[in-house]
C-alpha cells in the first residue's frame, strides 16, 4: 500500500501539473473514442499500450477478457457496453486478448476448477473458444479464437447491434504479447462483414 501511496503523490506533483489543462477539460467532458475490453491481467494496460491519454478509452477489464453474450437482466458487463455505445457514442470497439492468459491457460490445460466456483462458471463464457480450438493446449490459439467469439458475444448485444446497422462503431479484435510488446491485429468488423482481417 505504501507504494500506492507514493504513486499518488508522485502524481500530484509530477504528473497532474504538466496535465493539468486535460483534467480541467476533464472534468466536465467525457468523450472517449474507443471501448476497450481487455483482461483483469495486471501485466495488461490498455493505456499504456496504445499510448492513450486520459478520457481516450472507456476500459472495462474482465478475467479472460470475455464478453458474456447478451441476457437480460442485472450485469455490469453489458451495463457498460451499453453506456459507452449508447451514452458515449465510441466509434470503436476493441477486444484484446493477451499471451499467456491465467483464463486461456486454464482452459487450454483443462485444469480442475472445483475449487474456484466462480471461476469456473466465468470461464463458461468461453466454452465456444474452446470447442473451436484443437485440444493441443496450444494457449496461444486459444487466446486467438477467444478474442474472435468474444466480439460476436458483442455484437449480440441490443446497443452494438443497433450501432453496427447504423455504421457507427466499428469492432477489433487484437492479441497482445506481452513478452514483445507486440499487438497482432486479428481483424474487424462492421456492419458490412462479419470479420474481416
Amino acid at each position: 500500500m505504501r507504494d500506492l501511496v507514493a504513486g499518488v503523490a508522485r502524481f500530484q506533483r509530477d504528473v497532474f501539473p504538466a496535465k493539468a489543462n486535460l483534467f480541467a477539460h476533464l472534468a466536465t467532458n467525457h468523450t472517449p473514442h474507443t471501448l476497450f475490453i481487455g483482461c483483469s491481467d495486471a501485466r495488461v494496460v490498455p493505456e499504456l499500450i496504445t499510448g492513450s491519454e486520459p478520457g481516450d478509452l472507456f476500459v472495462i477489464r474482465t478475467a479472460g477478457n470475455l464478453v458474456p453474450a447478451y441476457n437480460p437482466g442485472v450485469d455490469g458487463v453489458t451495463a457498460s457496453i451499453e453506456y459507452a455505445v449508447s451514452a458515449l457514442g465510441v466509434s470503436d470497439i476493441v477486444v484484446c486478448g493477451h499471451s499467456a492468459c491465467g483464463a486461456m491457460t486454464a482452459l487450454a490445460e483443462r485444469r480442475d476448477l472445483t475449487g474456484t466456483p466462480a471461476i469456473a462458471d466465468w470461464l463458461r463464457h468461453a466454452d465456444a473458444s474452446s470447442a473451436r480450438t484443437p485440444a493441443t493446449g496450444d494457449v496461444s490459439a486459444l487466446v486467438r479464437q477467444n478474442v474472435l467469439v468474444q466480439l460476436a458475444n458483442l455484437a449480440t448485444h441490443p446497443s452494438v447491434a443497433r450501432a453496427l446497422a447504423c455504421k457507427t462503431v466499428t469492432l477489433h479484435g487484437w492479441a497482445f504479447d506481452i513478452a514483445t510488446g507486440r499487438v497482432e491485429d486479428l481483424g474487424a468488423m462492421d456492419a458490412d462483414s462479419t470479420l474481416a482481417a
